[in-house]
């Protein structure tokens, strides 16, 4: 929940230090355990998850980490060491602004999990904000923290898919099960190849010498505010008119491609027709670029993220002007592959692929422009892809 977005000190230091500081050196059972869970970028694959198409995200080296101990009583008490802000709460009580996906994951977990209460001090390097998953990495961290110092285990999937209903049910944004797979489940110098009806992924090796650069646009988005969850209706409607159109074995717009909604699009208004053609031609690029991820061939990867930009931008009108601009200034330094907006859109930021040796010329290439083309609240930093969610305590 960093709100600068600068990783000068390292998160988990943090939530340990800002955890003595609020609670003391003990506050019942003794045993203080740390989870860290990262953000993440999306090189290919927007708002394919809630159509159950396939996404191809990395996990990067920020992260929310979270320090916990075991309570003698139901209650939680939080402490967030970047806001310098506090909260205590039941179990049936109902928190709103950052608390709420705290509760929403001790609630989730407490329908199948007789867990304590707890104390928890939460500190983190992930941008707010940015379209870099902060939410499900304080989920995930959240979720692994509190399973950990109750003594109780739960596979990463399992853990991603509670932490997805804390957001669906609990916060309220409809969102798919993208982010708290890649955060639960990538490895190092990989990508995750996510289908996201089947639930099925593999570990794309990053086959090459490549970096990932992000351009925070310092535009703040909130998806329960944004039309994302408007998206999510449009989807809805453009799938049950082709379903009248072509037959009833159309669930979603994964079972849509090109020749189908060219024979049926007139049934679509304008805009569900784009919403669709998004949709479709997304999940060709996700298959298309986690080949060619795979082959290391980044040419190939890098086009396939200029198309999903011009498309988000274009046929799901999910982008902005400070979007648009991080994107086109990307395109044009030298060693950049390709670039796009990641997260739901509507401010947020641009992850761009390039070429390992051009990394460090490339960043400073971007940032010495960067508030003039895209904004003076702009951050530019490169990041490694990383591990998911993992306990860096001892037990």
């Amino acid at each position: 929940m960093s709100e600068t977005g600068q990783e000068s000190d390292d998160p988990v230091e943090r939530a340990q230090v800002g955890f003595r500081d609020e609670f003391g050196e003990t506050n019942g059972s003794g045993n203080l355990e740390v989870a860290r869970a990262p953000g993440r970028v999306n090189l290919v694959g927007g708002h394919t998850d809630y159509n159950d198409g396939f996404c191809l995200p990395v996990a990067i080296d920020r992260h929310v980490a979270v320090a916990a101990e075991a309570r003698d009583d139901e209650q939680i008490r939080v402490y967030s060491t970047d806001f310098d802000e506090r909260a205590t709460f039941a179990p049936d009580d109902d928190p709103t602004g950052w608390v709420a996906y705290v509760a929403a994951v001790a609630s989730v977990l407490r329908e199948d999990r007789n867990l304590p209460g707890a104390s928890l001090a939460i500190a983190s390097s992930v941008p707010t904000g940015a379209g870099l998953s902060s939410s499900a990495a304080i989920e995930l961290a959240v979720g692994r923290a509190m399973l950990e110092v109750a003594g109780q285990e739960l596979s990463p999937t399992d853990l991603a898919l509670a932490c997805w209903r804390a957001e669906r049910d609990g916060v309220g944004v409809e969102c798919g099960i993208l982010d708290q797979f890649a955060v639960g489940l990538c490895e190092p110098n990989a990508a995750l190849f996510l289908d996201c009806r089947t639930r099925v992924f593999e570990h794309v090796p990053i086959a090459g010498d490549v970096g990932i650069l992000v351009v925070d646009t310092g535009v703040s988005h909130e998806l329960t505010d944004s039309g994302y969850n408007d998206r999510v209706r449009e989807c809805e409607a453009a799938v049950s008119t082709l379903q009248n159109a072509a037959g009833s074995d159309i669930q979603s717009l994964r079972d849509v491609d090109e020749d189908l909604l060219e024979t049926h699009g007139d049934e679509l208004d304008d805009v569900l027709y784009r919403r669709a053609r998004h949709v479709v031609t997304e999940n060709e690029r996700v298959v298309a670029a986690r080949d060619a991820l795979e082959n290391g061939d980044f040419d190939r990867v890098g086009a396939a993220m200029l198309a999903s930009h011009e498309s988000l931008r274009d046929d799901y009108e999910v982008s902005c002007p400070e979007l648009d601009a991080a994107v086109e200034l990307a395109a044009e330094t030298d060693g950049v592959y390709g670039a796009r907006m990641t997260g739901g859109g509507f401010g947020g930021s641009v992850v761009a692929l390039v070429a390992g040796d051009a990394l460090e010329r490339a960043e400073q290439s971007i940032r010495s422009v960067v508030a003039d083309r895209v904004g003076k609240n702009a951050q530019v930093f490169t990041c490694r892809p990383s591990e998911g969610v993992r306990v860096v305590s001892p037990r």
